[in-house]
C-alpha cells in the first residue's frame, strides 16, 4: 500500500505543471524579434517579425494546446523556415518530439534553441527534463540551475529542481527550498503546499535524528 501511494505521488509530481507551451519569449504575449527575448540576443538581432508571423506562431501554439501535435509540428516547422532565429518555436517542437517519444529529435530542437540563445530558460528547463528522464540527474540539475540563474523567477525550473532533489537526489532540504520558491512565484498552489508541509516535517525529523546521533 505504501509503495503504491509513493509511486502515485511521484507520478503526480512529474506531471503537475502540464504542457509548458512557449507562447513567446519569457515575458511577452506573442512572437517578437529574437533580439528582444529576455535573457540574451541572437544571430537574428534587429530582424523584425511582422504581424502575420506573430499570427502564424500564435495559431501553431493554439493548435498545440488543443492536442493536435501533428498539425502543430507542421505549423512550427513552416514558421521556422521563415524565422529560424526564434528559440520558442524550437522549444515547442522539442515538447512535441518528447510527446512522440523521440528523444533524439527533442535534443536537436533544444540544442537549436540554445544555439540562438544559451540562456533561454524554457530551453534550459526542457533540457533538464530530457536529461532527468534519461537518468542523468546531475546534468539535469545543472541545466535547471542555469535556468534559475538566468531568470530567478522562472517557476517551472524551481518546480523541477524540487522534484529532482526530492525524488532522485534525496536532498529534502534543497527540494523544500525550491518548492517554496515555486510557491512564492506562482501563488497558492494547494498541491505543492501539501508537499511543502510534508517535506518540512521530514526535514525536521531528519535534523532531530542527526542531533541525537551527535
Amino acid at each position: 500500500m505504501w509503495l503504491r501511494h509513493s509511486t502515485e505521488r511521484k507520478q503526480l509530481r512529474l506531471i503537475l505543471p502540464g504542457l509548458a507551451l512557449v507562447v513567446a519569449g519569457c515575458a511577452s504575449t506573442g512572437p517578437t524579434s529574437p533580439a528582444t527575448e529576455r535573457g540574451g540576443s541572437s544571430a537574428a538581432a534587429g530582424v523584425e517579425i511582422p504581424p502575420h508571423a506573430q499570427t502564424m506562431y500564435e495559431q501553431a501554439v493554439a493548435v498545440m494546446a488543443s492536442g493536435d501535435f501533428l498539425d502543430a509540428e507542421l505549423r512550427l516547422k513552416e514558421f521556422l523556415l521563415q524565422f529560424p532565429g526564434y528559440p520558442g518555436a524550437h522549444v515547442n517542437l522539442a515538447i512535441i518530439h518528447v510527446n512522440n517519444e523521440d528523444d533524439a529529435a527533442a535534443r536537436a530542437s533544444i540544442d537549436a534553441a540554445l544555439a540562438i540563445n544559451p540562456d533561454y530558460v524554457p530551453a534550459l528547463n526542457q533540457m533538464g527534463m530530457l536529461l532527468r528522464r534519461n537518468g542523468k540527474f546531475l546534468e539535469a540539475e545543472a541545466a535547471y540551475l542555469k535556468a534559475v540563474t538566468a531568470n530567478p523567477d522562472y517557476a517551472l525550473a524551481h518546480y523541477n529542481l524540487g522534484v529532482l532533489n526530492e525524488l532522485y537526489l534525496q536532498r529534502l532540504d534543497v527540494a523544500l527550498q525550491h518548492f517554496e520558491r515555486y510557491q512564492v512565484i506562482v501563488g497558492d498552489d494547494k498541491q505543492v503546499g501539501k508537499w511543502i508541509s510534508d517535506l518540512t516535517r521530514r526535514v525536521a525529523a531528519n535534523q532531530r535524528t542527526a542531533n541525537v546521533a551527535e
